[in-house]
Formats: C-alpha cells, sequence, structure tokens
C-alpha cells in the first residue's frame, strides 16, 4: 500500500480513459499491472492519509484502505448495460469502518469528474422513515442544519424528489422544510478541482469536506438510532 499521497497523476487518469475505450476483459486483463499502479496505489495512499487525518481531527469516519474501494468490476446481472468494467474509481468510508454502513464519505475519481459526498445516499424505507420523522419532529433544528451547510457552500442534493407530500407528513406541505421531507436521500456534495485532485491537497480537502458535511452525518445518525436503540446517536 501507498503511503503518503502526493496526487492522483497522468496514469491514473490515461489508465480510466483507455479503459473507457476498451472496455473488455482481454484489454483489461493486459492491463491490471497499469490499474494497480496508476488507480489502486495512489488511491490506497490517499485513503490512509485521510482516514489517518480523520482521526486526529475525531471526525468519526473509517475504513480500511484496501476494503474501502469498490470493485471496478461491474455488476451486470441485472443492468442493461454490460459493459464489465465501471470506468471511475470510487471509495467510501463510515462511522464503522464498514462499507455498507450507513452515513458516508465517497470519493469520486473520474476524467474530468472528481468529487466528493456524504451523508445517506440509498437508504432503506425505514431509514428515509427515521429521517423524515426527525426532520418533522424538530423542524428549527433541521433548518439550523442547513443553515450550517449553507454556511460552508453546500446544499442538500433536491435531484431526488416525491412529487407529493409523502404520506402522514401532508400537512406539513407549507412549512419551510416541506421540500425535505420529500427527499429521496440526504446529500452534499463538493466538486474537486483538477489541481487538487493531482496534488497532496486532496488529502486536506476531503477532510475538510468531511468536518463540513459532519452536522448532516450527526442528524442522520441521530435520527438512525430508532431503529436501532442499541447505538449511539451522534458521536
Amino acid at each position: 500500500m501507498a503511503a503518503g499521497f502526493s496526487g492522483f497523476g497522468p496514469g491514473t487518469f490515461g489508465f480510466l480513459r483507455d479503459l473507457a475505450a476498451n472496455n473488455n476483459r482481454t484489454w483489461f486483463t493486459d492491463h491490471k499491472d497499469v490499474y494497480e499502479r496508476g488507480v489502486l496505489a495512489p488511491f490506497h495512499g490517499l485513503l490512509a492519509d485521510v482516514i489517518s487525518s480523520l482521526a486526529e481531527r475525531r471526525i468519526p469516519l473509517a475504513g480500511d484502505p484496501k476494503k474501502a474501494i469498490f470493485r471496478i468490476h461491474r455488476d451486470v446481472r441485472f443492468s442493461k448495460e454490460k459493459l464489465p468494467y465501471k470506468t471511475h474509481a470510487g471509495a467510501v468510508l463510515t462511522r464503522d469502518g464498514i462499507k455498507g454502513a450507513s452515513g458516508i464519505l465517497y470519493i469520486h475519481i473520474e476524467p474530468d469528474r472528481c468529487f466528493l459526498a456524504a451523508g445517506f445516499h440509498a437508504p432503506t424505507p425505514d431509514q428515509l422513515g427515521a429521517i423524515r420523522e426527525a426532520i418533522y419532529i424538530d423542524p428549527a433544528r433541521f433548518q439550523t442544519l442547513r443553515q450550517d451547510l449553507t454556511t460552508v457552500g453546500l446544499a442538500l442534493d433536491n435531484n431526488e424528489t416525491l412529487t407529493r407530500m409523502p404520506r402522514g407528513y401532508e400537512d406539513a406541505a407549507d412549512w419551510p422544510m416541506a421540500d425535505a421531507l420529500r427527499f429521496k436521500r440526504y446529500v452534499v456534495r463538493r466538486p474537486l478541482a483538477a489541481g487538487t485532485v493531482a496534488s497532496a491537497a486532496l488529502t486536506e480537502a476531503a477532510v475538510a469536506f468531511a468536518s463540513d458535511a459532519l452536522p448532516l452525518l450527526r442528524f442522520g445518525w441521530q435520527a438512525l438510532t430508532v431503529l436501532d436503540p442499541t447505538r449511539p446517536g451522534a458521536r
């Protein structure tokens, strides 16, 4: 595992662009060593540095650098798109350090489209209901959360919403946070400049973003404690 991340270099994006043009098993097998050197090695180094910095700042997000990166192989079993490989690289850190846990920091590396994201991307129906109920019960706290996010240049993603108020929340249709009750996910994003991605500055950018997004994560974690009372709320 590489240490002391210094940036994703031309080899990272060169490989991903070449893979997009040669998305087949034969080509990938012939160039697997390029993938390991140009994508996996620097990503491992980045994650090691980010995880260390998060721990130093007591930001409750963790993981194993070798396990946090998503597999490049696509699951084509239930997809109309049968190309076997993803043409980007992504990794996730969670409160438990387990990839499937709720409330994440996500790092996305792709030619011309690198970004950071955090929050609750694909909540189960029960999880979504718990977060909505927390918003409904304490709208003032949620409004403060949104203001805190706005202060650091973040806004909740509203690309996936219900057209109507969810059942049981019709009386909140005119409330200031009515739009948030229609959200299907609770996520914030921050794009990454090419210069940041290509340098050691990406480590600090990821940690700073995690700190900025932490109020959203804490809100969601606390909301989800109703689904598992044995778990602590926000740490």
